[in-house]
């Protein structure tokens, strides 16, 4: 990941740099070599996966390629909030890094995790959760498509309710490789240490229009910000809603900043494919050859 960005770009090496001074470890080594144990670590990828989204969109606006609006799914959100100028690519990076040490210690408390409920009977579903898990034992996280929800909570809960599922025959259910049940109450500890530490941090007004995950809308409000934010650790991502609020923008196009394929996946998944060029923006060949493009 990113050893292009290593080789050639000082500042992204600088921006690292930053990074393993906050999460307390040198990032540039374990991204390059490893132990990927250590590079899955939370509180490790969330600061360096802000630090990659960032090396390459700084190549796209040096190229003169500039967003209309930005968006970002659950940790994408803070490198969002640098790409819409709120705040800065440095304080950026300390964000991910408070954010994914908070994290790593809410996940340590709890036996929690994800699974990814694949499924075109999405209210029969719905309607399962609320039945058969009313309280914050097992609650929605991700509403990525229309036939793709993803749910956090316990392991034991996670566990049951892929059997129901499989029971009722109403889809497919398939556990996510994640450290703990994020977008959950159980994350409520660290949202509350987050958000006070959020007020520490000086948030600008967007430059660009961000549509936040948990309403799917924007705001300009730098203090409301603070809150969505903060809110992101324990809400859902409506994805789904955001990308449909894209559609009908003229010569739309869609730039995946960033390492992997999984929202360009998301977007023609939620019907955009047909209607407007998607672009993967992982390595700098991907910045060249969108900047020969008209």
């Amino acid at each position: 990941m990113a050893a292009d960005l290593f080789k050639s770009d000082t500042a992204f090496r600088e921006l690292v740099r930053r990074a393993s001074e906050r999460a307390g470890t040198d990032l540039e080594k374990i991204c390059l070599r490893g132990p990927e144990r250590e590079l899955t670590r939370t509180k490790n990828l969330q600061p360096l996966l802000v630090c990659v989204s960032l090396g390459y969109l700084r190549h796209l606006t040096d190229k003169g390629i500039r967003s209309d609006k930005v968006l970002g799914h659950s940790l994408g959100e803070i490198s969002a909030l640098a790409a819409a100028g709120i705040v800065s690519f440095e304080t950026a990076v300390d964000i991910a890094a408070k954010r994914g040490k908070l994290m790593d210690a809410a996940a340590a408390r709890v036996q929690g995790g994800m699974v990814a409920v694949i499924s075109t009977e999405r209210e029969a579903v719905l309607q399962l959760l609320a039945q058969k898990f009313p309280g914050a034992q097992l609650v929605l996280a991700n509403d990525n498509t229309p036939n793709q929800i993803v749910l956090s909570g316990e392991i034991a809960a996670l566990e049951q309710f892929a059997v129901l599922v499989a029971a009722e025959k109403i889809g497919q259910c398939r556990r996510l490789a994640v450290a703990g049940p994020w977008h959950s109450p159980l994350m409520a500890q660290a949202r509350q240490e987050f958000s006070s530490w959020l007020d520490t941090i000086e948030f600008h007004a967007p430059k660009v229009p961000l549509i936040f995950n948990v309403t799917a809308q924007t705001e300009t409000d730098p203090q409301k910000i603070r809150q969505l934010v903060a809110r992101n650790l324990i809400e859902p991502v409506r994805w789904r809603t955001a990308m449909d609020s894209l559609r009908g923008a003229e010569r739309l196009a869609l730039f995946e900043v960033g390492p992997g394929r999984v929202l360009s996946g998301l977007a023609r998944a939620n019907g955009l494919g047909d209607e407007v060029k998607i672009f993967n923006i992982n390595n700098l060949r991907g910045v060249e050859m969108v900047a020969r493009l008209d």
